[in-house]
């Protein structure tokens, strides 16, 4: 499928995309789902976001666009435009596909929970971390674990589950270091301790540049402010950087934190 450029895609209006949405069309159904979570929340009207939830709602059962290996994009797409959307009312929907066959479906449908911020999803989150790192481990043959716990971890800080604690902490010693940091991220945004945010820190040293960014995005996720120096310096790219360092900023912004004007002066020496 050709995707439409940036300038195209802005042209459409949400009563096309929720036709395509519905349509036939396999690849345009992908695309419509794609494009109402990411501009839905800025062009549509109330009523037209009523509809746009509720579209998306029911591609998250949809049993048409289906791969060889037995994944479902459609539902995929539609996960991530709800978390993006954010809508409780996608809530137990999005629940209930953590229990999909599709571990990409239940990876989108735990990012998106974390998004929305409905504590009702804590413990359909919790269950899938059920035997710990154990479990953790990679499916023979494919490029992923067993449950997608690397955002499942995520997504229980940002819900902020301190019951969670206990669950995530055996996983700062799991073999995957992305998931590593996921809990580092996590528990500092449970606990808020120095500890957690240093060891991310420390990551920014890795000699893997793909860690590097992971460790820096995830920096700037938890709005650890005695990072910023580190990632100023850090060997990634200028984008990463300024993405981390606008995060914390935002962070620090939503604290009324004093602390800012540095924060403004690190993004302007990156511009």
């Amino acid at each position: 499928m050709v995707m439409a450029s940036v300038s195209d895609a802005t042209s459409l209006t949400v009563p096309e995309m929720l036709k395509q949405l519905q349509g036939e069309d396999a690849s345009l159904r992908y695309y419509a789902a794609w494009w109402l979570g990411k501009f839905g929340v800025d062009v549509a009207t109330v009523a037209e976001r009523q509809s746009i939830v509720s579209a998306l709602i029911a591609a998250l059962t949809d049993e048409c666009d289906r791969t060889e290996l037995g994944g479902y994009p459609l539902r995929r797409n539609a996960a991530r435009a709800l978390g993006k959307l954010g809508d409780r009312r996608a809530v137990p929907s999005l629940v209930a596909c953590l229990e999909c066959e599709d571990f990409y479906v239940r990876e989108a449908a735990a990012v998106a929970l974390g998004q929305i911020g409905d504590t009702a999803a804590v413990d359909p989150l919790k269950a899938l971390l059920a035997g710990g790192v154990a479990m953790a481990t990679l499916v023979p043959g494919r490029p992923h674990l067993v449950q997608p716990v690397e955002a499942t971890i995520e997504s229980l800080g940002q819900l902020g589950c301190p019951s969670a604690i206990p669950l995530i902490e055996p996983f700062l010693a799991h073999e995957m270091p992305r998931v590593q940091f996921a809990a580092a991220r996590a528990l500092f945004q449970l606990t808020a301790a120095p500890i957690y945010g240093d060891r991310l820190i420390a990551a920014l040293s890795n000699e893997d540049v793909q860690l590097r960014r992971s460790a820096l995005l995830d920096l700037g996720a938890m709005g650890y402010l005695p990072a910023a120096s580190a990632i100023v310096t850090a060997a990634v790219e200028t984008s990463f950087k300024l993405i981390a360092l606008h995060g914390i900023l935002s962070k620090q912004l939503a604290m009324d934190a004093p602390t800012t004007e540095p924060l403004f002066q690190a993004l302007d020496q990156l511009l």
